[in-house]
């Protein structure tokens, strides 16, 4: 058997709209939760589990078993808009807690139906009402044979009587009640606490993010610099409900969480749009209580609330302006920790990509006056492809590719100039926590002396890079977004740092930096010591990858919880007591800075580090032993290199990001054509699945059963070398087989297509 190599696969999960395709993205999170709980049974030594996650439990071991990589799988990070919101909601929240999400199946299944969401005052007062617009109901019906080609004969009478009703609804006012959509997600909620739960799925110390977007109807003033005039204000609509947790507390209040559900969901035209005095008079009927109010309001709120009409704000669906979310997500990288090597993933689930609705007509005909307007105003914002958030992936990755290729080319020239420094007696050595340090000061000045004149932009790129995170960790904790705020804090922390005279670079200096430039550094460079240790891990994985060899978890476990000590510097969570200093803050950061640089106490930060890694240096053989403390002492040399290429940034996991996408299209194990041979939701403009149990039924299996399938797929492609095809495909037919055998004694209004699907698996 390989010797055993730790490796995560991190999932950035991004939801998009789809109205009653809710329920299949419901369907295909639901195996993502499968396979983040089977990875957490593997990591554990549970039991191994039934259904689905049985098959990923078993994946796991096999991939360990043949390749020697033992893989955790999770999901930290999730966006989502509109019925995408809702199932990020919700996922998040099995996530963080260990609930199941199986409560939430039956709130599709049974709740998401035209009867029930119906508003109760929108509804015919009689049957007799509007009974002039039943023939419309038919020829909706009928103009695209829908009923007859998609509908199975036990559910055609249903659907045409539910339709009539939806088209004899009052019109003029949205026909699907809000408050009915707040409690009903209020309780799945409850069905989920109330349900058997585990623990977190996510290691300790992991932070989740959520992010859910939302429109703000009549939006808020933000004011944007120009040269003439030097300032302007234009009306922002978008807004970012942004969720966090560590596994210190919840990740929102129940509330809190159905509110962001209900905002984002709001879909023009058939929700009326989410306000405060809704959920206010639902939190009363239900006797709840919501402590947190006022500063949950403040935090997704902030302008509404500094102008005191938070009360007044007036939401609508997320994806009218942001369909999908993938900045907040990209951002979120930011302060990601990390044990061991990561493959860093976007999943993004479009439940009908390239699927346009009839309503746009065929390509060769004129559209007409309503289709223009509609499409203008409603359906061509929400379509629009994610090009720009991708290639936003591929620099950021780009960038980190090129980083590696000149680390690669330079790294023999390194590795002589550290040799030549010290000597080859180096590597003969014990490496104390002494020695490591006296070697490192040497490495940096030695490094800053060969760069010349390249050293000042170089320091001014750290020290740049230092005030930015300094900006941007103040600004977090203020929890008083807008864009002004964060230009107010960059410039008071800048001025305070140029005040005190940490910006002067000159060859006169041992490492060309002036003693208050060193000592700010000292105080507040957490990028350098967190890309020291991230390229020093990157070289412990090559080295294991190249020679195949064991003996180095030690050294990997030395870095590892360096490097979380780090990060955890980097995190907002220590310092939310700061607050009220902050938003106080005027024209002088240097209290704020020194009570930072007091609480991170880095100096002894890197003495604890010197430590862990001496230990770490003794237990590897005298082959490993050079390379990896040439990486070590080499890092100056690097980094001055490579820290131009990141922009002053750095980076926190240090690969690049790979996208994939799950959707009907990319799923084709079973039955290919995409969404139009598998999905019945995508009938009525997307609406169809609120019309049917049998369109819900159907759609929600086959989310199942497209996400297993692409799961698999997703888990398979971090290996270096991939299972046969043949295996693959068997893998599958288990995890389908699985899924129906499940399935079959809930869904019954769709007993034949259980048949289809079995023999189709064959």
């Amino acid at each position: 058997m390989p010797p055993i190599r730790e490796k995560e696969l991190r999932l950035a999960l991004v939801c998009y709209g789809g109205i009653s395709l809710a329920v299949y993205m419901h369907g295909i999170t639901k195996e993502i939760w499968r396979l983040a709980c089977a990875s957490r049974a593997f990591r554990e030594h549970m039991a191994v589990p039934s259904g689905s996650e049985g098959v990923y439990r078993a994946l796991l071991d096999e991939i360990e078993e043949k390749t020697g990589v033992r893989l955790r799988v999770l999901v930290d990070i999730l966006a989502g808009a509109s019925a995408g919101g809702i199932n990020a909601v919700f996922l998040a929240q099995a996530i963080a807690t260990g609930q199941s999400l199986d409560p939430l199946t039956r709130l599709w299944l049974d709740h998401a139906d035209v009867e029930a969401l119906l508003a109760p005052s929108q509804a015919p007062s009689h049957r007799f009402a509007k009974i002039w617009a039943t023939p419309i109901a038919w020829m909706v019906a009928q103009r695209s044979k829908t009923i007859e080609e998609t509908v199975e004969a036990a559910a055609r009478d249903e659907v045409r009587r539910k339709l009539e009703k939806f088209v004899r609804s009052r019109w003029f006012e949205p026909p699907f009640g809000g408050k009915q959509l707040t409690h009903t997600l209020l309780d799945a909620l409850e069905a989920m606490a109330a349900a058997p739960a585990g623990p977190r799925l996510l290691p300790e110390g992991q932070p989740l993010d959520l992010f859910v977007t939302v429109t703000d109807f009549r939006g808020h003033p933000e004011t944007l610099r120009l040269n003439t005039p030097p300032q302007v204000v234009e009306q922002e609509h978008r807004l970012v409900f942004a969720f966090n947790e560590n596994g210190t507390g919840p990740l929102g209040h129940p509330v809190e969480l159905a509110f962001a559900a209900r905002s984002t969901s709001s879909f023009p035209g058939a929700f009326p749009p989410a306000t405060l005095a809704e959920f206010d008079e639902a939190v009363t009927e239900r006797k709840m209580h919501w402590p947190g109010r006022d500063a949950f309001l403040e935090h997704v709120l902030p302008q509404q609330w500094a102008d005191n009409r938070a009360d007044k704000a007036v939401l609508i669906d997320g994806s009218v302006l942001a369909n999908a979310p993938f900045g907040p997500a990209i951002d979120a990288l930011r302060e990601r920790p990390a044990r061991r090597q990561v493959d860093r993933r976007f999943v993004f689930i479009d439940p009908v990509p390239n699927h346009r609705f009839d309503f746009y007509g065929p390509q060769n005909e004129k559209p007409g006056f309503f289709q223009t307007i509609i499409g203008a105003l409603s359906e061509l914002p929400r379509q629009q492809p994610i090009r720009d958030n991708l290639d936003a992936i591929a620099k950021r990755s780009d960038r980190i590719e090129r980083m590696l290729g000149i680390i690669a080319e330079i790294r023999a020239d390194v590795e002589t100039q550290v040799e030549s420094l010290f000597g080859y007696t180096l590597f003969l050595d014990y490496p104390t926590p002494k020695r490591l340090s006296a070697w490192r000061r040497r490495a940096q000045v030695a490094a800053a002396a060969k760069a010349g004149y390249g050293h000042t932009a170089y320091g001014l790129l750290k020290v740049g890079g230092a005030i930015d995170r300094i900006s941007a960790l103040l600004y977090t904790i203020g929890d008083h977004y807008s864009p002004e705020r964060l230009r107010q804090i960059r410039a008071t922390v800048e001025k305070t740092v140029h005040a005190r005279g940490c910006d002067e670079f000159g060859a006169t200096q041992s490492n060309g930096a002036s003693p208050a430039t060193l000592e700010f550094l000292r105080a507040h460079d957490l990028g350098f010591r967190i890309r020291r240790l991230r390229m020093i891990a990157r070289r412990l994985s090559e080295l294991e990858q190249e020679s195949g060899a064991g003996g180095l978890m030690a050294m990997r476990e030395a870095v590892y919880e360096s490097l979380a000590a780090y990060l955890e510097c980097k995190r907002t969570g220590p310092f939310q007591d700061l607050r009220a200093r902050v938003r106080a803050m005027t024209d002088d950061a240097g209290p704020l800075l020194d009570e930072l640089a007091q609480r991170m106490a880095l100096k002894a930060l890197d003495a604890r580090t010197d430590t862990r890694l001496s230990e770490g240096f003794s237990t590897l053989s005298k082959e490993h032993r050079r390379p990896m403390l040439l990486a070590h002492l080499g890092f100056p040399f690097f980094d001055i290199a490579t820290l131009p290429i990141l922009q002053g940034e750095g980076v926190d996991e240090f690969d690049p990001i790979r996208v994939d996408r799950i959707a009907p299209d990319d799923a084709a194990s079973i039955r290919a054509g995409g969404p139009e041979r598998t999905l019945k939701g995508i009938q009525f403009n997307n609406f169809g699945a609120f019309f049917s149990r049998a369109y819900r039924e159907n759609d929600y299996l086959w989310g199942r059963l497209h996400g297993a399938e692409r799961v698999i797929d997703i888990v398979l492609s971090t290996l270096e070398e991939g299972f046969p095809p043949a295996r693959v495909a068997e893998l599958k037919r288990a995890a389908f087989r699985a899924i129906l055998d499940e399935e079959e004694a809930r869904l019954t209004a769709i007993p034949g297509l259980f048949a289809e699907l079995r023999a189709e698996i064959g």
